[in-house]
Parts: structure tokens; sequence; C-alpha cells
């Protein structure tokens, strides 16, 4: 959708020929760019707060490339995730305004002012130092979102002191976003010390039965903490989507 397109449309509401109400609508799913090899959807930031996040994994630098360019058009923030950093330095050599961050491997630009998001900072909480890939990722992405964040890391349960340490500030956050490989027993700990959303994300990090992640799955959904929520495996990105949703609809949605 182009400012002609918005400009009629708001001049039929003006003079009553659309209702307000269905140009609200017709906003909320237009418009979407045809660039042969993706459809970038360029009113998701209307719908859901959050401009279009690019996966950058199984995509050539040349296709993020042109989605990220196409953002970019449109005066969005970029997010991409998911991408190693031979394919981060094409990409940020055709597009310099963009920066990688090789611990989240997240490529992001945020020339557009995003609004703070929440008062207290969502904390990011990991077993080991082997989940923090992941949990940079989710770090990464609640940037992108306006969230504050802080880390706790390696505070799992072989050491359980560890995390009872940090208890005030994981009583006072708003959610807690826990990440653990393994056996995945960390989620369900917080779980038990906090009254907040907890979302847990399992990581491929383990020995043998591990079986990349799955033990820390299973674990997680069924351990004995009622109520926790539980993402994919090495989902840092859709844990932090989640504390996103959690928090926007605790402030007032423009």
């Amino acid at each position: 959708m182009n400012t002609q397109s918005v400009r009629e449309l708001l001049q039929k509401v003006q003079s009553g020929e659309v209702a307000l109400d269905t140009a609200v609508d017709l906003l909320k799913q237009l418009p979407v760019e045809d660039l042969g090899f993706a459809n970038v959807d360029h009113h998701r930031a209307l719908r859901q707060g959050l401009p279009e996040v690019v996966l950058g994994e199984a995509k050539t630098p040349e296709q993020i490339v042109g989605i990220a360019t196409a953002l970019l058009a449109r005066s969005s923030n970029v997010l991409i995730t998911r991408v190693e950093k031979e394919k981060a330095e094409a990409i940020c050599e055709s597009l310099p305004q963009l920066e990688y961050r090789e611990a989240a491997r997240v490529v992001a630009s945020r020339d557009r002012r995003i609004d703070p998001l929440g008062n207290s900072p969502v904390a990011i909480v990991t077993a080991g130092t082997s989940d923090i890939p992941v949990a940079e990722e989710a770090a990464e992405t609640l940037a992108a979102c306006g969230a504050s964040y802080e880390r706790v890391f390696d505070v799992g349960v072989a050491g359980i002191h560890r995390v009872v340490r940090h208890i005030d500030l994981l009583q006072r956050t708003p959610v807690a976003i826990v990440v653990a490989g393994m056996e995945g027993a960390l989620a369900s700990v917080v779980g038990g010390l906090i009254g907040g959303p907890v979302i847990a994300v399992p990581t491929s990090v383990g020995y043998g039965t591990a079986l990349g992640g799955f033990t820390a799955l299973f674990g997680m959904l069924t351990g004995c903490a009622s109520g926790v929520s539980v993402v994919n495996i090495d989902n840092g990105f859709g844990a932090a989507m989640a504390a996103f949703r959690i928090l926007r609809h605790r402030e007032p949605v423009a």
C-alpha cells in the first residue's frame, strides 16, 4: 500500500463512503510486496506491533538482501535471524546500515525509533554457558521489540544455589525466558519459584540421550511446575516473541 492509496482510503472515510472500522480492517490486511521469491508483509507491524522478521537460514544472501531492502524502503527496522558469519558479511557489504551480532547469529538495523515496551526487564535465564547462543537470539529479538532484558546466565540445577541468588530479579520480572539443554530441569525450578509467566526453551545441548534437545523438550513439557509454556528446540526467537505478546497486551495498544 502506497501513500496515494492510503490517501484515497482516508478520503473515503472522511466523506463517509467507507466506514472507519472497514478502513482499519483493510489497513490490517494490506499490502504484500511480491518479490518473485518472497511476499513481504509490510503491514505486520500494524497487525502485530512488529515488522516482519526474516529467517535467514536456507535463504541466499541475495534473497535476504532483497527482502531487507524492501523492508528498509518502508522505513521498517530489520531483524534477520539464523545467519552464519560468512553469509552475514555478504549481506552487510550490500546493506552497510545492517549490523551482525555474531553471538546471536542475527543481522539487525534499528534506525527507526522503537517505543519502549514494559517497565521491568525480561529475565533471560540459561542453565549453562553452552545455552547462551539461543539466549542471545532471544535478547536480540526482545531489543527489536523495544523490551528491556537482563541476563542470568549459567545458573543450572547442577548448582541450584546459583539461581536462588537471583530470586529478587526473577520475582520482579514480567516474563522469564528459561533456556536449558541436558534434561531441561531449570524451567521447572524457575516455574516453581515465581508466579509470573515462564517461557521454556529447550536447547540441543547435552550428551548421548539428550537426543539433540528432545530430552530437554520432553522434560519441559512434562515438568511439575504448572503453567510453564514451552517453545521449540533452540527457538530463542519464538520465546522472545511469546514474551513480546505478553508484554504488549499488558500495556495499552495504540
